[in-house]
């Protein structure tokens, strides 16, 4: 089974529909998003639609859980104080223009997915299988990693996030995460997303990355009244 998996859209659907037209020609059996399908872009009523619509299952994100729930914190691990400040107008915006009934859609999102194939068992999360907003970067020691891995109770983990692809063996698990379509911060624009091949005994991850129209998603959020800032980071890949 080839499984595609993507993660982290924030309401870029310039970003979404360029993977999803990928991932139309790429012949899998099987298709997840891990979440964060709002935030920092224009278009969070757009984006969830496109999900609704092509009724693919999909995971809840910290921030599709801060706006359908009309929380007051994201539970972003801010590095300053304008990166905060940033981030609030982020999921501020976002809560004033997602419609109620999107609002709703997204409160009914599964909180984990798991499914089973070719005799492996496989564990779908947005953060960690501890924590919706767990940050698991490739680079954390290798007990805490394995401490994750075990939680999982799975052979395969997949998850996003933290906006950075990458998958990695901890003891019997294999960890990988998705990256972000829309919203990528390891200094490539394009739109990632992964594929899982189960269909050989060693499984195989291919990290794809797709062009997309990044201007026009960043010339959008310069129409709106989000910060520019949100379009200089599309347009660098960073995030």
């Amino acid at each position: 089974m080839r499984v595609a998996v993507f993660s982290d859209i924030h309401a870029n659907l310039h970003a979404l529909l360029a993977v999803l037209q990928d991932i139309e020609r790429q012949a899998c059996d099987v298709v997840f998003c891990l979440g964060d399908l709002v935030g920092y872009g224009a278009f969070p009523n757009e984006v969830i639609q496109t999900i609704r619509s092509r009724g693919i299952p999909t995971i809840m994100g910290n921030y599709d859980d801060v706006v359908g729930f009309d929380r007051s914190d994201c539970g972003c691990a801010y590095k300053t104080p304008e990166a905060r400040s940033l981030g609030d107008l982020s999921f501020g915006w976002t809560k004033r223009h997602t419609t109620v009934n999107n609002k709703a859609f997204l409160r009914g999102l599964f909180r984990y997915i798991r499914t089973e194939s070719q005799g492996r068992r496989i564990a779908l999360v947005h953060g960690s299988p501890r924590k919706i907003n767990e940050y698991v970067y490739a680079d954390r020691p290798m007990k805490n990693l394995e401490h994750i891995a075990e939680s999982a109770q799975a052979d395969v983990l997949v998850f996003g996030h933290t906006h950075l692809p990458y998958h990695k063996r901890v003891g019997a698990t294999t960890l990988v995460n998705a990256g972000s379509v829309g919203k990528p911060k390891d200094g490539d624009p394009r739109a990632a997303y992964a594929i899982v091949d189960l269909r050989e005994m060693d499984l195989q991850v291919d990290f794809r990355r797709v062009e997309y129209d990044v201007a026009g998603a960043a010339r959008a959020i310069r129409l709106s009244d989000l910060p520019d800032h949100f379009a200089d980071l599309l347009e660098s890949g960073t995030g």
